[in-house]
């Protein structure tokens, strides 16, 4: 599916508690999509991600998290266990999804599409670790990539910039 989609809304994943959700049930939304993992130095910025969603959601932005155990091993937890750390710890309410896997021969084809849409440093496919982001205008396009040190706050122009 990934080499035909013409955007995020022909993929389908699963959240995290085991539904399918065809992505494009968020035509006409701004999505942030951000891979995630509850023990990293960058998991503080669930907070700044919640709050985004906070500010913007009324406006049209959607937060997706895909966690991802694929760096350092930092997202060990069952889907259950990764939902209740990130409500308890951050006041977590955007949508979380199935942990997925974001590089390799099992990587979603989301996420395959996501880095030929928005290649990373010197032109990589792969991301480099946890929390990278991808902002998608309403058109389900991918506008920008930002990398792990990107804080969510520091977005917020970008955000606001798309959501007009």
């Amino acid at each position: 599916m990934s080499s035909t989609a013409q955007s995020v809304f022909d993929f389908e994943a699963m959240d995290i508690k085991g539904q399918s959700v065809p992505l494009s049930q968020y035509r006409g939304k701004v999505l942030l999509i951000v891979n995630t993992a509850s023990a990293c130095g960058f998991t503080p910025q669930y907070k700044g991600l919640q709050a985004l969603h906070e500010k913007y959601a009324d406006q049209g932005l959607v937060v997706l998290g895909f966690p991802c155990n694929q760096f350092g091993a930092q997202e060990k937890g069952s889907d259950d266990e990764i939902a209740s750390f990130c409500e308890l710890n951050f006041g977590v309410s955007f949508p979380l999804m199935h942990k997925i896997e974001v590089n390799g021969d099992g990587a979603h084809p989301l996420y395959r599409w996501l880095c030929s849409e928005a290649p990373g440093v010197l032109g990589t496919k792969s991301i480099k670790w946890n929390f990278t982001k991808f902002l998608l205008a309403r058109d389900g396009q991918v506008v920008r990539r930002y990398a792990p040190q990107d804080k969510p706050e520091k977005l917020a122009e970008d955000i606001e910039a798309v959501l007009m």
